[in-house]
């Protein structure tokens, strides 16, 4: 048998450096857990923190369109900017750890090792157009995830990482039939050569049907992932479930992660001017932002009706992934940079006033009730709070409305007129149930329950948190058109 000859320049390993110091990072925290245990928690969260900025570095000192391990990485200008999204937003969030409640998940040291591993699932799925390795990302990421959600250690928790294993499980089922079908007809999984070889057979008599049937089968996947309705079902029990900081976490990074994804894959349709495919997602977009809106209007509890919020900003955002242009991809990212902090903090803030016990519900922890008067008991995290919900509904001149803004001119610059009309109508409807909260914290009493609210799970990682959301929500009023530009150089280095 002749010797297998690896061309170690093929590998350009430099491609492969912001996910391998993720992984480092990981292993690094497993080994000192080996060699000694029950040490402080804090020196885990630094050595994640660091090497989260180690990663960033590594991200953004990377030359645009390159290829790396036999050409299954791409970094390209929508790689580097997914991952620095997705670094950022891991960085934001990890700090949480360090609360002064004894929350279980973060006394682990596995709890940090496995948040790695799933930032670099993440990772993987930003920074690759090879369908295999894109689906290696995701379950990477996925399993870790439903461990970290599990390990808050409560009935809830529990029931919450069963139902996401099980809607993770039928996502990863029809992600892999959808390639499957994509590879019958190509005998490829790289997205440039699927793309060329689709070129060339359309002619064929039946063709259209396995590559339409693969394409639905990812848009189902992709589906599941990102929270689209009517694949959404795991969502607000899954947020409910998990620690208030991991259901906001869950709410943006690894839709990053999928709409990256779901650019790349969408993409190879909507090059080939399948318009059913842009169809699809146009309908599926609109479907989920309105339904999605209509069920956060009768929601009692704060934490659901941010879940379904969620899902709604994410149809709002899937609707540039269908334009296939650059403004489209660039109001993309536009919109989840300015989202990332908003929501974060605005499910931070449920920690604040966090009970072991429901005392003002049966069964939610945080109903609107609980927020009666805040402005009285709390009057910072009342404000604070207001600026959050008022980014969210998009009111001028915060944060989200820019994003918002961008998408519709991206949507009507592409010729969607009528699509525009039906996504602003939906901004006008979310308005009333963030503006719902707000009545509540500063013009209702608080009832007798309110009275026992204790304001006490405040620590200086918390605060520090919240208080850089808040700051990135009110100034980035003055800094949208740097980072639009930025953006936008990146997005077109690519060639969307």
């Amino acid at each position: 048998m002749a010797p297998i000859n690896i061309d170690f320049a093929a590998l350009n390993l430099i491609t492969l450096s912001p996910m391998l110091i993720t992984l480092f990072g990981a292993l690094v925290i497993l080994i000192i857990d080996l060699i000694k245990s029950d040490l402080d928690k804090t020196l885990y969260v630094v050595l994640t923190i660091l090497t989260l900025f180690i990663a960033i570095g590594a991200n953004m000192s990377l030359n645009i369109n390159e290829r790396g391990l036999f050409d299954t990485i791409l970094i390209d200008g929508v790689s580097i900017l997914g991952q620095i999204l997705i670094l950022v937003g891991s960085i934001i969030f990890i700090p949480l750890a360090l609360t002064k409640r004894k929350f279980h998940d973060f006394s682990y040291p596995e709890y940090f090792a496995l948040f790695l591993f799933m930032v670099s699932g993440f990772q993987f799925m930003a920074a690759s157009d090879n369908l295999i390795l894109i689906f290696v990302g995701l379950e990477t990421a996925s399993l870790a995830l439903y461990t970290l959600i599990a390990m808050h250690n409560t009935k809830l928790a529990h029931e919450a990482a069963i139902k996401y294993f099980t809607m993770g499980a039928m996502a990863a089922g029809f992600y892999a039939m959808g390639a499957a079908a994509i590879y019958g007809v190509t005998g490829s999984v790289e997205m440039y050569s699927i793309v060329q070889i689709f070129q060339s057979r359309l002619h064929e008599a039946g063709i259209m049907i396995p590559i339409i049937g693969g394409a639905l089968l990812m848009i189902v996947a992709i589906g599941f992932k990102v929270s689209l309705i009517p694949f959404h079902m795991w969502t607000p029990d899954t947020y409910e479930g998990a620690s208030a900081s991991m259901a906001g976490y869950m709410s943006i990074v690894p839709k990053i992660a999928m709409m990256v994804v779901a650019m790349r894959v969408i993409g190879m349709y909507l090059e080939l001017d399948i318009e059913i495919v842009r169809w699809t997602i146009i309908a599926l977009a609109i479907i989920t932002t309105t339904a999605a809106n209509m069920m956060a209007l009768v929601q009692k509890d704060v934490k659901r009706m941010l879940a379904y919020s969620s899902i709604s900003h994410a149809g709002f955002v899937l609707v540039a992934v269908a334009l296939d242009t650059t403004k489209g991809y660039t109001s993309i990212f536009m919109y989840y940079s300015l989202f990332m902090f908003t929501n974060l903090g605005a499910f931070a803030m449920l920690w604040v006033s966090r009970h072991k016990y429901n005392i003002h519900h049966d069964r939610f922890h945080h109903p609107y009730s609980k927020f009666a008067g805040m402005i009285k008991k709390a009057p910072v995290s009342a404000v604070v709070m207001g600026v959050f919900m008022l980014s969210l509904a998009g009111v001028p001149p915060f944060s989200i409305f820019w994003g918002k803004l961008y998408v519709l001119s991206a949507v009507v610059d592409a010729g969607y007129t009528k699509v525009a009309l039906i996504l602003a109508l939906n901004s006008a409807i979310a308005v009333y149930y963030y503006l719902k909260l707000i009545v509540y914290m500063f013009l209702k009493s608080p009832d007798e329950a309110g009275d026992k609210v204790v304001y006490a799970n405040r620590s200086l990682p918390l605060e520090v948190v919240i208080g850089l959301a808040g700051l990135a929500t009110v100034a980035s009023i003055f800094y949208i058109d740097p980072l639009m530009e930025f953006i936008l150089n990146l997005v077109s280095a690519s060639g969307y």
